[in-house]
């Protein structure tokens, strides 16, 4: 009877153990569906969060030069040192002078070089004189008077040598860099609204942004004959480059 109790008994062991390893299966099989969709679910998340548009935007802005410089470079010539100096000396009054009629202070201008050449030919010695002043000033009303007025120094004896120009800067960028870029950002983000519009999308947060440079040309452009620093009226404008995502 023993024997027949362990026959019997062996053939419920295998169904136990065969129901255990079909549950393992089982429980792995869902674990591995589950996995899956999860998987396959954070991947579309994943695509669509790294769906995005590139797009730039631009800002500009009409300014005036609140900086004017004006390098006047002038010479005397002749065959005497003292006799080429007292000219020099008086171009150099015939200039203050001019500033001064204009209403300038006198600590508008200030010496910035001078050079003294001698040599000698056919047993005379030639004598030349070159000097420079600087003039600065922060009035680019008056200075651009002083401009238009220049001839007056020709009038006085002043031989201004060519490149003597009147220069105008724009010093203040800092103080309409952050306006600029926040235009240049609306910008962008139209353009992106556009696109995303097109395509059937909404546009989401900024994924990178790059703000570009800062350029100041003249407001006319090159072909109105001036150069950038030749005209006080300048034209800034910035570029940026964003990034957006697309929801």
């Amino acid at each position: 009877m023993a024997d027949e109790g362990i026959e019997t008994g062996a053939p419920n062991a295998a169904r136990a153990r065969q129901r255990t390893w079909l549950a393992t299966a089982g429980i792995l099989a869902v674990g591995m569906v589950a996995g899956g969709y999860l998987l396959g679910d954070g991947l579309l998340r994943a695509k669509a969060a790294d769906r995005a548009v590139t797009v730039r935007g631009l800002a500009e802005k009409d300014v005036k030069a609140d900086l004017a410089t004006w390098t006047i470079a002038y010479s005397a010539n002749g065959f005497d040192l003292p006799a080429v100096q007292a000219d020099i000396d008086a171009d150099t009054k015939a200039i203050q002078d001019f500033f001064r009629d204009l209403g300038f202070e006198a600590t508008a201008l200030s010496p910035s070089g001078v050079n003294v050449s001698q040599y000698y030919n056919n047993g005379a010695n030639n004598v030349t004189i070159s000097q420079r002043l600087q003039f600065r000033t922060t009035d680019i009303a008056k200075a651009e008077k002083a401009v238009a007025r220049q001839f007056e120094l020709v009038r006085r004896g002043v031989s201004i040598a060519d490149g003597s120009n009147m220069t105008y800067t724009f010093t203040r960028l800092n103080d309409i860099k952050p306006a600029m870029v926040a235009e240049a950002t609306r910008d962008a983000r139209k353009s992106a609204e556009q696109f995303a519009k097109d395509s059937g999308t909404a546009v989401g947060g900024i994924k990178s942004a790059t703000q570009g440079y800062f350029s100041i040309d003249a407001r006319d452009g090159e072909g109105g004959g001036y150069g950038a620093s030749d005209t006080p009226n300048k034209k800034v404008r910035v570029v940026t480059t964003i990034e957006f995502y697309l929801d």
